[in-house]
């Protein structure tokens, strides 16, 4: 989800609780702790701090290779392997394009850790489909350092360009009869959908290239509303199209992509009307947005859909807290959504999250 939308409602930017929430108003400040006075022998020390902070900036980076090249299938038997007693942490990193790793950096900020996975998206507007290349750099350089990558792709419609904005073009309606269209072979809108997939083959291709395996979550939450490709539920609906693009994908020899399919907690159920069936998925994933946390009922749908699978909290607002650690450990990974990290959290709850001993940060995922 690009906005978080709340009891199915397509709102853009949207928190939890039900009462929107501009990104003005997620002042950072406010989530610090109160400064203490300073006292000459304190600000002494905050210099000397300063200075080596400075010190630290200025050394080189090392060149990290914590991940060689590996393959998809070592990864998805990596998620098997800790299913039920770790999950990995997440960071998503929004638009814009030219600054790929800003939430993942407030998390190293806040807990003093970068997350096991890190997650980016494809982009949609103009000036980030012209910089996707910064996007990929980016997990390339993640995935050298030892985190895992996700790249999700809030996509235009192929009744539009290849850019759009957010509203009116990602979060919009296509008529029944055009996506008949896209999802009915040879038809002109079938072949917009296709030539849209063609842009991002090179980019795949070039992580291929480097031995960078990706969890790759496209047509998310397709049962919601809120998306041009959502909301068709059954086998001839948003899970054709599913269809259609992995296989297109897979014909271009991307067998780097573990392809992670996805749905919001919506509380009508009914997700398994969108499943497009066990040979198209890798990971089932859930994005949770209708409240904090999912439900056990939730937890059960899910992994009753999955039939064995790994399964991930894909979208989060709200850190993962110790109740949920402790009882629901079959999630593989959870990935905190970009501007929610300190919107929706507090430092303490950060940390704590991080901190929990289930929880694998980078440096902590071991690929064998």
């Amino acid at each position: 989800m690009h906005g978080a939308p709340l009891h199915g409602t397509p709102l853009h930017g949207t928190p939890l609780h039900g009462t929107p929430l501009h990104r003005t108003s997620l002042h950072r400040t406010s989530l610090h702790r109160t400064p203490r006075p300073k006292t000459p022998a304190r600000g002494t020390a905050l210099l000397i701090a300063l200075l080596a902070c400075a010190l630290v900036a200025l050394a080189p980076a090392p060149d990290a290779q914590a991940f060689p090249a590996r393959s998809k299938q070592q990864v998805l038997d990596y998620l098997r392997s800790i299913t039920g007693s770790n999950i990995v942490s997440g960071q998503h990193n929004k638009e814009p394009a030219s600054n790929p790793g800003q939430y993942t950096q407030q998390v190293k900020d806040v807990t003093g850790q970068y997350p096991g996975l890190w997650g980016g998206d494809l982009m949609f507007r103009a000036e980030d489909v012209a910089d996707r290349q910064r996007v990929i750099d980016q997990a390339k350089t993640e995935w050298a350092n030892g985190s895992l990558v996700a790249l999700t792709w809030h996509v235009c419609p192929p009744t539009m360009g290849s850019s759009c904005e957010f509203e009116g073009g990602v979060k919009s309606a296509i008529t029944d009869a055009q996506f008949t269209q896209v999802v009915t072979d040879g038809t002109a809108l079938n072949t917009a959908w296709k030539r849209r997939l063609d842009e991002v083959v090179p980019y795949m291709q070039q992580l291929k290239a480097a031995g960078v395996p990706v969890l790759f979550r496209p047509l998310h939450e397709m049962n919601e509303s809120w998306n041009w490709w959502g909301h068709r539920p059954g086998t001839n609906g948003s899970a054709r199209l599913y269809r259609i693009t992995h296989d297109y994908l897979a014909a271009k020899g991307l067998d780097n992509l573990i392809w992670v399919w996805n749905v919001q907690d919506n509380p009508a159920g009914g997700w398994s009307t969108y499943y497009p069936g066990a040979g198209y998925v890798d990971v089932a994933s859930l994005d949770v947005w209708y409240k904090n946390y999912p439900s056990s009922s939730d937890y059960q749908q899910l992994q009753t859909i999955a039939a064995g699978k790994p399964i991930a909290l894909a979208e989060m607002g709200k850190i993962p807290n110790a109740s949920l650690l402790d009882s629901q450990t079959r999630w593989a990974y959870f990935m905190m959504w970009s501007e929610q990290l300190r919107g929706n959290n507090t430092n303490a709850e950060l940390q704590a999250g991080y901190f929990h001993p289930r929880v694998l940060n980078q440096g902590e995922v071991k690929l064998t």
